[in-house]
């Protein structure tokens, strides 16, 4: 691994599922009360409106998911937080049709395929966002990116049992969540290949809306899989694609979904890009131009409120995966390397 100064942190974090989460947790703790708790997307998730569905979501994780209970419980005690306020931080995307989580994913299948990911979130996490290097006890370690007071799992991902992950928000309307869609894509973090992934996602659909796009070692297909509302949809790509913050193949998503312009604009710009021909991902991503809202995203005013925070490239072998994570518009990844 390799790296150079810049705005996006790494924390080390081990043991049970609670001292995971408390270690994240106090990772994440001067950044959540300086800039979240005042924030006006904190207070819409936290409202006393929405008890009986986070009650709910919360009976379901502790049920099913015993583990990932301990770690939220885990992550609100180093933010040092009430439990209930973190779940419902966790459950943002399931409580609201439109969170701020945004993000572009480039999916490049082949011999070695390619997954690259812009993760697009609130501004003034960055700085304060940092990649998690994660070795729980009994199950496959993983890095991840983490964002202050999050559970790993919803961002860009990959794992020592050789999965990689790559998550962009859809804003699914008129969902009546049974479980949270950032408790599943942490529970596929543990899973050893795409099939053991997809019937996490399969057994729990009531949840919001997300996208991952998904490959592994072993297989190396990319699998693009859209969920939520109760419905999984999962297709392999075979020609290069590009996914934004809207449904494109799930029929529930299709007709019941918020398109914000900028998804609406990076998914237009992204698709004439490589139908012209384009074959770096990373310039894809980093791309302002276009007719209408960028793919790359630094605006102040975002209308979705969302800038990118960091890009991910993953190249998928026969032999592990090589990586790297960059948190500039331009030049050397801040973090590189290659699984064994």
């Amino acid at each position: 691994m390799s790296n150079e100064p810049g705005t996006l942190g790494w924390v080390a974090a081990g043991g049970t599922p609670h001292d995971i989460g408390r270690a994240l947790g106090r990772a994440g703790r001067t950044a959540v009360h300086r800039h979240l708790l005042g924030a006006t997307i904190w207070q819409r998730v936290t409202d006393p409106a929405h008890r009986p569905r986070l009650a709910r979501m919360t009976a379901t994780v502790m049920a099913r998911f015993p583990a990932i209970w301990a770690e939220i419980e885990g992550l609100a005690e180093g933010l040092g937080l009430p439990v209930a306020q973190v779940m419902a931080w966790n459950c943002r995307g399931d409580l609201l049709a439109s969170a701020p989580d945004g993000c572009t994913t480039v999916m490049l299948p082949g011999e070695r395929p390619v997954l690259a990911h812009n993760e697009d979130g609130l501004p003034f996490f960055r700085g304060a966002s940092f990649i998690a290097e994660v070795t729980p006890d009994g199950a496959p370690g993983f890095h991840a990116f983490c964002y202050p007071g999050s559970i790993p799992g919803h961002t860009f991902a990959f794992s020592q049992a050789g999965l990689v992950q790559t998550v962009n928000n859809i804003r699914l309307t008129g969902v009546e969540p049974e479980v949270p869609r950032m408790v599943l894509g942490r529970a596929v973090l543990a899973a050893r290949d795409i099939g053991a992934a997809l019937a996490v996602l399969a057994a729990h659909p009531d949840s919001g809306g997300f996208h991952f796009a998904l490959s592994h070692v072993a297989d190396r297909r990319i699998v693009s899989v859209e969920f939520g509302g109760g419905e999984v949809s999962a297709i392999e790509i075979t020609a290069p694609s590009l996914h934004a913050n809207h449904a494109l193949h799930q029929h529930r998503g299709l007709a019941h979904q918020i398109v914000t312009a900028s998804s609406r604009d990076r998914q237009a710009r992204g698709e004439a890009l490589l139908a012209a021909g384009a074959v770096d991902p990373l310039a894809i991503l980093r791309d302002t131009g276009g007719p209408g809202l960028p793919i790359r995203r630094d605006a102040a005013d975002d209308p979705d409120d969302e800038n990118t925070l960091a890009t991910a490239h993953f190249r998928v072998t026969e032999d592990g995966i090589e990586w790297s994570i960059h948190d500039r518009r331009a030049g050397a990844p801040s973090y590189a390397g290659k699984t064994a």
